[in-house]
């Protein structure tokens, strides 16, 4: 006899993996919002943590994806587990038949895999979701809402993301990468430099990826004008976007972690007579929505703070989706999102690469 049989208005959630992400932040999100959502089944491969999370929801518990997505009362599977598994585990709970999926991002590691999901997604008709959760954000889509013609006649878009020095922050921007075993990174390395450009690029410039596309829908024309890594967990990357003249934009991504005590981050697009800005809550304080400001001439409006933030409104859709309430993102666009990343990733690795050997031969004469 199934507990939840009072609820049966609620849509049921089957989460995979139970690590730092599901604990700190969506575990705390969908107890906001049990009148629509219901955590039913958590999976994780260690047994011991798979039984206590799902404890403290009063879930069931396995350690195996078939598990979770053969239980009937799964309407909603969440995949958040290591970035190399995101792809099969897509694949498996579209074919499930499950109602909606969110995925932690990147939802793939190359343009192949995303291909494939996004073929899979159209033959199963599931929706599925990336959790770039600033874009679910309500003081993100105010600016939306507001904005204008600024996707047009932006010039400048700027990413920065400082963040104190914290373990739960440092996971969040090594996600991607594994950890070099024991002691310090050897920067001399350009491939220990290199995979911290990309763990900085598909881990934490990633969540505001699919703004700064917003503003650079043709990206074909890509240029990485300077990478530089900032150690621990850190880069600055500025590029060119667009056709030189009509349309030409820079891209400033920055991040940093350094000693101060305060989060900041913020996106910014401007032109030759307006301004956004948009300055978000760190992602693990459950600190409301983000903040935008549009500035034209001496005029500024601010939009929020809002009740809630880009996490809780990602669920609030996907609630949406399973219940058919709402029409799903196109496939093309989060492989666009992705394609954008890997782009900007690759060309950032590979200048790095040239930057180092150039820097190491000027040491060497």
């Amino acid at each position: 006899m199934s507990n939840h049989s009072q609820a049966t208005t609620r849509v049921g959630v089957g989460i995979l993996g139970a690590g730092p992400v599901t604990q700190a932040i969506h575990l705390p999100s969908l107890a906001r919002l049990r009148n629509i959502l219901e955590v039913r089944h958590i999976m994780d491969v260690d047994a011991a943590v798979a039984e206590s999370v799902a404890a403290r929801v009063g879930a069931n518990h396995s350690t195996s994806m078939d598990a979770l997505l053969n239980d009937p009362d799964v309407d909603i599977v969440a995949i958040c587990s290591p970035h190399q598994f995101h792809a099969d585990q897509v694949i498996a709970a579209c074919r499930a038949g499950k109602k909606a999926i969110l995925c932690e991002k990147p939802f793939a590691m190359s343009g192949e895999e995303a291909a494939r999901i996004s073929t899979v997604s159209e033959e199963t008709g599931v929706p599925i979701i990336v959790g770039a959760m600033h874009t679910f954000d309500p003081g993100w889509l105010a600016a939306e809402a507001n904005w204008g013609d600024l996707p047009e006649t932006a010039h400048t878009i700027r990413s920065s993301i400082v963040l104190p020095p914290n373990a739960r922050f440092e996971d969040f921007a090594t996600e991607i990468l594994t950890r070099p075993a024991g002691g310090a990174p050897d920067y001399s390395d350009v491939e220990v430099v290199k995979n911290a450009l990309r763990g900085g690029i598909m881990g934490l410039a990633i969540h505001d990826l699919p703004l700064v596309r917003r503003f650079t829908p043709d990206f074909e024309d890509l240029e990485v004008l300077q990478a530089r890594h900032v150690r621990p967990f850190g880069y600055v990357i500025s590029l060119r976007a667009g056709k030189q003249g009509a349309g030409n934009r820079t891209i400033e991504l920055r991040a940093a972690m350094n000693k101060t005590w305060k989060p900041e981050w913020t996106f910014e697009a401007i032109s030759d007579d307006a301004a956004l800005r948009v300055d978000f809550t760190p992602s693990y304080v459950q600190a409301g929505s983000a903040v935008a400001t549009i500035t034209r001439g001496s005029t500024s409006t601010t939009y929020g703070p809002f009740e809630h933030n880009g996490y809780e409104g990602e669920w609030r859709e996907l609630a949406q989706l399973a219940l058919g309430i709402k029409q799903p993102p196109s496939a093309e666009s989060l492989i666009n999102d992705l394609t954008f990343a890997i782009a900007i990733a690759d060309a950032t690795v590979d200048l790095a690469a040239v930057e180092h050997a150039n820097s190491h031969a000027g040491a060497h004469s």
